[in-house]
């Protein structure tokens, strides 16, 4: 634990960069900015993860829909390509979790398996199919077991398009008079620019970052107070900001996701995260990282050991001040600032004769929200589930409410939080706000 503190105090420690602007629920439609002013003071933002998948199923326009009904400031679409090119909303490219793809005799011939992040996947994937294709499946809820009554709504979504979920924050500022921003995460980007192959063999070659920008820039959503983007791997944030944006004369926040550093909880209570595969391939395969990180969190890279040091390799002084120059903001995963144990046996919360409680806070709240706002930075953690399974006892050994978990974070004062249930983020948001000095 010492460890982690320690990796935790690097990482915030010489964070120093002005977090992108941020609407609120109850705020106006702005006019567009040239350049993200400085973080003023503002209530944490609800950012509705992949949409208000506790009740309808994730990256769905339905989720969506009930997320902004819900007072969500953001509504989240993990992003990727079909095999024309066309962005859409899942959360991986793999499809069997989340459509009837698997049921689909008409698509049998295009499982196959593929290394992404440098790990075998069998599936179907988006990059496979054309976006006509696509529109044939049907979503279903991804962990049904967990949330049964998404199950409901089973095959009756499509897979919406990067372009159908802006028109529908639009159609929701005309119908509410508030603004509504989107926060898109471009996934697998070193995958689909480099080392991903189509079914046929061919490689992929799309540069999700560019794809991304070119797309806002069409559909004219650009102002930054609206739009953040995040990604776990470095050198697809380094790109757009040295590159992509400033071709398009934009200046949108980016923000630098950061999953547990030392790997320990990975899938812990349903928190696992996707590994930032530039880290590997790049420190394992002796490519030239000062061409493509820079010299300073190269150096850094390169004495951690990639990823065999975890996110170890970033947290440090030297990696976060090379962090600073790219991202405006961090994503860190929640149990970087309330840590948790394993339990030996689980726990009952609800007393339905179920012990679906499986982690214990340690009592420890770590520096890194204080850390980072003495940097002028946001911290916006990932990911509040209201379910039993992702909740956790209390240090005393009490169970924790979904309500505490969200009190708790406002509390230590982060700047956001990425909820799946995005109305019970909204009251206890309202709820700090009228409590604060």
């Amino acid at each position: 634990m010492a460890l982690i503190l320690a990796l935790i105090l690097a990482l915030t420690s010489a964070l120093a960069t002005a977090a992108g602007p941020a609407p609120t629920a109850d705020q106006p439609l702005p006019g567009a900015q040239a350049q993200p002013p400085a973080m003023p003071s503002r209530p944490p933002i609800v950012i509705a993860h992949r949409g208000a998948s506790a009740y309808r199923p994730e990256h769905t326009l339905a989720a969506y829909q009930l997320a902004i009904e819900q007072g969500a400031d953001f509504i989240e679409p993990d992003l990727v390509p079909t095999r024309d090119g066309v962005l859409v909303a899942r959360h991986e490219n793999a499809l069997s979790d989340t459509t009837d793809v698997a049921a689909r005799k008409d698509f049998a011939d295009r499982r196959t398996t593929k290394t992404i992040d440098g790990e075998p996947v069998t599936d179907w994937f988006t990059e496979d199919f054309t976006l006509a294709e696509l529109a044939a499946l049907r979503t279903r809820e991804r962990i049904p077991d967990i949330r049964p009554a998404n199950s409901a709504f089973d095959g009756h979504f499509g897979i919406p398009t990067l372009a159908e979920i802006i028109q529908l924050v639009r159609d929701a500022e005309r119908d509410t008079g508030r603004r509504v921003g989107i926060y898109p995460e471009i996934k697998h980007p070193t995958y689909f620019r480099h080392t991903g192959r189509h079914l046929d063999g061919r490689p992929i070659g799309m540069d999700l970052g560019a794809m991304l920008v070119a797309e806002l820039r069409r559909l004219d959503f650009t102002d930054p107070a609206r739009v953040y983007i995040q990604s776990f791997e470095p050198a697809s944030l380094l790109a757009l900001k040295r590159e992509t944006l400033p071709q398009h004369g934009l200046a949108i926040p980016l923000v630098q996701l950061i999953g547990d550093v030392t790997n320990r909880f990975v899938n812990a209570g349903g928190g696992g995260f996707s590994r930032p595969f530039d880290l590997v391939y790049h420190a394992r395969n002796g490519d030239d990282l000062d061409a493509i990180y820079g010299m300073q969190l190269a150096s850094v890279i390169r004495r951690g050991g990639g990823w065999e040091a975890g996110y170890g390799a970033l947290a440090s002084a030297e990696g976060a001040a090379a962090i600073a120059g790219y991202a405006d903001a961090i994503g860190p995963w929640k149990l970087l600032i309330f840590p948790r144990r394993q339990l030996p046996d689980p726990a009952d919360g609800d007393d339905d004769g179920r012990a679906e409680i499986t982690q214990q806070l340690t009592g420890e709240q770590t520096p890194l929200v204080r850390m980072a706002h003495a940097a002028g930075l946001a911290v916006h953690p990932y990911t509040l589930r209201p379910e039993e399974p992702f909740l956790a006892l209390s240090a005393a050994g009490a169970p924790q409410s979904f309500r505490d978990e969200l009190t708790q974070l406002l509390a230590a004062g982060v700047d956001g939080l990425f909820s799946d249930d995005p109305a019970a983020a909204r009251a206890a948001v309202r709820a700090h706000q009228a409590t604060a000095p």
